[in-house]
């Protein structure tokens, strides 16, 4: 058995047991995966597919079990070129990281700096997406650190940590009639327009299930994963927009728009970092964590790879 039949197994599972599609992932050819995986099977002596004709269907239960010995196989071999590239590449390489675009656009710019002047032989990449795509790039190693709000802590093979609070804030056109009122409600809202977050991304579910605990029907006329689409559609005059607090502050400042808090309206979110389970974290990996946020230490972060988290709270 090799390398090369671990990854084909790992990729067919990944690209649900389309073998053409692994292949081409893989840069190889269909028959050539196909080849080793039935090599593996019969030098295991067990079916890891199961199959209708030439057709994979379904992993078997001793494929079950193949398939996480096969895992952490992987992790550790690339867990040892990690090791290899910090003690050699006197810390050089890339940095992957897994996030969404309000976190890449407004969060990680200061932290992303701060690294490259301490490790200017660093070499950064960013790979956003959901926060569910955030946890599938990290658990496939496309990245190394993710931050997200949202669906990271519904991952066993994750490990997060709390990283900071954030609150929404609601975004009108500086002549709207609700900035007469000195405190906007729910009420008020359910009788405008709203532009917001596409219900995966940035603590939407604390929009919907404010109104729903109230029994109000919001009329959410635009959904987005970007805010400064949705504040280009406030400046239209589409609706008020309720975004995250961070795309109202500092330089990101919108000056023909007025912010009000809404932390009373919808709570407070909390931001995660996360890591692979099991993984080797290189010098700046822990470095870039810990300047997301004074709350995270280097040994927090290696006491809860080692499997022994604190708890505690923002």
């Amino acid at each position: 058995m090799n390398l090369h039949q671990f990854r084909f197994v790992q990729e067919a599972v990944r690209r649900n047991l389309n073998l053409t599609e692994a292949a081409k992932a893989l840069h190889t050819s269909q028959p050539g995966v196909s080849k080793a995986i039935i090599e593996l099977e019969d030098e295991l002596g067990i079916d890891i597919f199961a199959r209708h004709g030439k057709r994979i269907k379904r992993v078997t239960e001793p494929g079950v079990q193949v398939l996480k010995s096969i895992d952490i196989i992987l992790r550790e071999v690339n867990n040892l070129k990690r090791i290899g590239e910090q003690y050699s590449a006197q810390d050089s390489g890339t940095l992957s990281i897994a996030t969404t675009h309000t976190q890449a656009r407004y969060v990680l710019p200061g932290p992303v700096a701060q690294l490259r002047q301490t490790y200017p032989k660093v070499n950064v990449s960013l790979h956003q997406g959901s926060p569910d795509q955030v946890a599938k790039m990290l658990m496939e190693e496309v990245a190394e650190i993710g931050v997200a709000t949202e669906s990271l802590v519904n991952y066993p093979d994750l490990i997060t940590l709390p990283c900071y609070e954030w609150q929404h804030v609601l975004v009108l056109p500086f002549d709207h009639l609700l900035l007469e009122r000195e405190r906007i409600t729910l009420d008020d809202l359910v009788t405008v327009p709203l532009i917001t977050y596409h219900p995966s991304f940035t603590g939407r579910s604390r929009i919907d299930q404010a109104f729903a605990l109230r029994h109000l029907q919001p009329n959410i006329v635009l959904e987005a994963i970007d805010s400064d689409v949705i504040k280009t559609y406030v400046k239209l005059g589409m609706g008020v927009g309720i975004v995250a607090e961070m795309a109202m502050q500092g330089e990101n400042k919108t000056p023909d728009l007025v912010a009000r808090p809404a932390a009373q309206l919808f709570g407070h979110n909390l931001a995660r970092v996360a890591f692979k389970r099991g993984t080797y974290l290189r010098h700046f990996v822990l470095r870039f964590a810990e300047l997301l946020s004074d709350r995270l230490s280097r040994d927090q972060i290696l006491r809860a790879m080692s499997g022994k988290p604190d708890d505690y709270e923002l």
